[in-house]
């Protein structure tokens, strides 16, 4: 469909003949250096004509290079056909520590061991493409917290800067109570019963400013609700030189505190032993956090102001080149 989103900028296109009629031109003053007789004479038989002929062509172009700026103003649009979007009411920020432990290749992806981070990624990038019509964000922690995503509806760039995220990559600590502060930030001025931070992390809190407990308390006074995802397995076998012995590679994690954390906010807390109980874990969660509204319709916007413009552009050159002929 056709239309002008400022159709009242035709009201502009009398504005060059109001001003000829309220500002008229100054009569031109010559001075004549030599007098001929029969001057009239000559005009008539050869430079009158074609001056008439020339303002008149001028005077045409001008009128229609107007009337193209005008239409140009008047910002012309194609607008397709509408296509309703499906909204679930979430403002969701997803927190994953990258911090050093998270290098532990205690997962397995197809058989195969993997980091623990890697194996995040994986589960978290499909938890993230099952949130269309949210608005998710993206919060990376180590030494301190940073806002990678903003909260946004743009999925595939959330997903994009989840799988550019790397170990080490803003120190190897654990700030979790930063990572909290910087999520109710983001959050906070987000409609209430929306508010949703999920924080994934394979230690404790060894980094940052803030205590995360209290920042958790923080957090459910600004009305968002914390789900807590402890990583690592608990039992691995490894060599050593006195041949095999059973380790716990997550001795570190302070399970604790992250139910603590969950049960201030009205949260979950869960732990992800190996890659299925992560998968399973983001699953439960995408069914707690999934409240379906009435969908909004979008039209697909196409500018066509630059038409016109260009159009107009072009007869101002010909103005130019017509006038700088001998």
């Amino acid at each position: 469909m056709f239309a002008f989103e400022w159709w009242w900028m035709v009201a502009l296109l009398p504005l060059p003949w109001l001003v000829r009629v309220l500002l008229p031109a100054l009569p031109v003053r010559r001075q004549v250096a030599l007098r001929v007789p029969f001057f009239e004479d000559l005009s008539q038989l050869s430079a009158v004509p074609k001056e008439r002929s020339s303002a008149s062509l001028k005077l045409f172009i001008a009128c229609v290079m107007w009337l193209a700026l005008i239409v140009a103003a008047m910002r012309p649009q194609w607008l397709g056909e509408a296509s309703e979007v499906p909204l679930s009411g979430r403002d969701l920020m997803l927190g994953l520590d990258i911090s050093g432990s998270m290098r532990e290749r205690d997962f397995q992806i197809e058989g195969r061991s993997v980091e623990r981070l890697d194996a995040a990624k994986i589960v978290a990038a499909e938890f993230i493409a099952k949130r269309e019509g949210d608005r998710v964000g993206l919060i990376l922690f180590g030494d301190n917290a940073q806002v990678q995503t903003p909260l946004t509806y743009d999925l595939d760039t959330v997903q994009h800067f989840l799988t550019e995220s790397v170990v080490g990559l803003i120190g190897s600590s654990t700030a979790i109570g930063d990572s909290i502060g910087l999520a109710v930030k983001r959050l906070r001025q987000r409609p209430a019963e929306s508010r949703v931070f999920v924080l994934l992390t394979d230690g404790a809190n060894t980094a940052g400013a803030v205590e995360p407990v209290d920042a958790a308390r923080v957090a459910a006074e600004n009305g968002i609700r914390i789900h807590t995802i402890g990583v690592g397995a608990e039992r691995v076998t490894v060599r050593s030189v006195f041949g095999t012995e059973v380790i716990n590679p997550s001795k570190s994690l302070d399970e604790e505190s992250l139910r603590e954390i969950s049960a201030l906010t009205g949260g979950e807390y869960f732990r992800a032993r190996n890659t299925d109980e992560m998968v399973k874990i983001y699953d439960l969660i995408n069914e707690l956090e999934t409240t379906e509204i009435d969908g909004v319709q979008l039209r697909p916007l196409k500018e066509l102001y630059m038409w016109p413009l260009a159009f107009a552009l072009l007869l101002s050159a010909c103005l130019v080149w017509q006038r700088a002929r001998p």
